[in-house]
């Protein structure tokens, strides 16, 4: 499972076309760091991971690796009903 997590941190930097002298500069850590982190023999923590996340535009793989990807699925389908359902109900009847 980690070393499986792990390929994922890897897998979003290298789609950013980011080294890992660049994430470690972004992440102000060592290459190293960045390095342990992508082979599994560091865990990171989640602060460190929702950086990653950020620093390489990776916030919809991250999602669907967190939460699977029928909720993500089902969680994108709500927010393009949204726009519809506030256009369609009178804002003030909500809280009356």
């Amino acid at each position: 499972m980690a070393t499986d997590f792990a390929r994922h941190l890897k897998d979003f930097r290298e789609r950013a076309s980011i080294t890992q002298t660049e994430m470690a500069q972004k992440l102000n850590m060592t290459q190293s760091h960045i390095s342990k982190y992508e082979t599994g023999r560091k865990v990171i923590d989640l602060e460190t991971f929702m950086s990653w996340v950020r620093a390489t535009n990776s916030e919809m793989q991250a999602a669907m690796i967190m939460f699977g990807a029928d909720i993500f699925a089902q969680a994108s389908q709500a927010v393009t009903l949204i726009p519809a359902f506030i256009t369609t109900v009178d804002a003030t009847q909500l809280f009356m």
